[in-house]
């Protein structure tokens, strides 16, 4: 039994997202939480792509009829990818983060979050090592000049604008904070899922299907939440997320870098005028990453490039129009990937996995 799930914990590090080994073992007292024996061995028999109940019972080594309702059941649980189009089932491999993770918003326990929390970690770690993050960090719509040199896929309400499907899901980062006593007290529903994936979260009861004026309400909370958006790392996202820095995983974990800028792809960056700042320090208390801070004046705001993120959060904050969004230098600009298979395939190749 403990080697099927050695084995599974190999298999997701061979995704994209990766799932490191620890000396505590740590990943392996998760997957036995979510993995029954025969689930962990089917999904050591599934890939990144979608393949019928057929081919995946002739690598088990299994009657196609004795598989088909537990790959169907894995699906339902969000342990992997059901997919059914044109009366055809198909199942696909789900990394753990973005993927098997945040589909167990409703299935946490105490345990798991405990597990999960000890984790997190050594994931990121190993995520770090790719230059191509899964989530990019786009400006708040209030933050953008005219000066600025922005796209359409770095403005949120051209992301909402283009969708089709949306649905908000509950944050699992808070979702877990709140279950452990640890919560931040802002919105739970901040999930905003696209399409296909909509579609995917509404068949397995998570979250409601929205409108584009509800999804841009939402953000216009977040925002005045201080939370920070961040769409997948694609020119056609999949998702945007509204993070936090206390419960957010990744944010928690890049504030604590020494260099946080280094550690997310976006393209702007705050920037202080001088003789505007009035030294009230709202920008300071709003900022995420501690990017900014008062002067040994006290009287000025000065921003620390190495931690900033560009969110332009800081803009929205500032009454005196102080603080302001800039370029990142030409060198420094980041351009995603189209769609998210190309993102996972940059990062795959980062990894060296082909």
């Amino acid at each position: 039994m403990e080697d099927v799930y050695t084995k599974l914990a190999v298999h997701l590090d061979n995704t994209p997202g990766g799932f490191p080994a620890t000396e505590s073992g740590v990943e392996l007292r998760i997957l036995k939480q979510l993995f029954s024996p025969k689930e962990a061995h089917l999904a050591l028999c599934l890939v990144m792509m979608p393949e019928p109940a057929d081919t995946i019972a002739g690598k088990a080594g299994k009657p196609e009829q004795e598989i088909l309702p537990i790959l169907k059941n894995m699906g339902e649980k969000g342990l992997i990818l059901h997919i059914r189009k044109n009366n055809t089932d198909t199942f696909m491999l789900l990394q753990f983060v973005v993927g098997i993770w945040e589909y167990q918003v409703n299935r946490l326990t105490r345990q798991l979050i405990a597990d999960f929390n000890e984790y997190v970690p050594h994931l990121m770690a190993a995520q770090n090592k790719s230059k191509t993050k899964q989530l990019r960090v786009v400006p708040v719509e209030k933050s953008i000049n005219t000066q600025l040199h922005i796209m359409d896929h770095e403005r949120l309400e051209n992301l909402i604008r283009q969708q089709s499907k949306i649905l908000v899901a509950p944050c699992i980062c808070r979702r877990e904070h709140d279950m452990v006593g640890k919560g931040c007290g802002k919105m739970e529903e901040a999930c905003l899922v696209f399409g296909g994936g909509a579609y995917i979260y509404e068949s397995r009861g998570i979250g409601r299907t929205i409108t584009q004026d509800e999804a841009l309400g939402i953000i216009h909370k977040g925002v005045e939440q201080g939370l920070v958006p961040q769409p997948s790392n694609t020119v056609k996202p999949v998702n945007i997320c509204l993070c936090c820095d206390c419960c957010c995983q990744i944010l928690s974990n890049i504030k604590k870098s020494a260099a946080p800028a280094r550690l997310v792809n976006s393209n702007f960056q705050a920037c202080v005028d001088d003789n505007s700042c009035t030294g009230c320090q709202a920008c300071e208390q709003i900022c995420p990453m501690a990017a900014v801070v008062m002067d040994d004046t006290g009287m000025t705001a000065v921003v620390n490039e190495e931690r900033c993120i560009g969110c332009g959060l800081c803009v929205t904050a500032c009454e005196f129009d102080a603080i302001s969004l800039t370029d990142k230098k030409e060198m420094e600009r980041w351009e995603p990937p189209q769609t998210l298979v190309d993102t996972y395939m940059r990062i795959a190749r980062e990894k060296g996995l082909f």
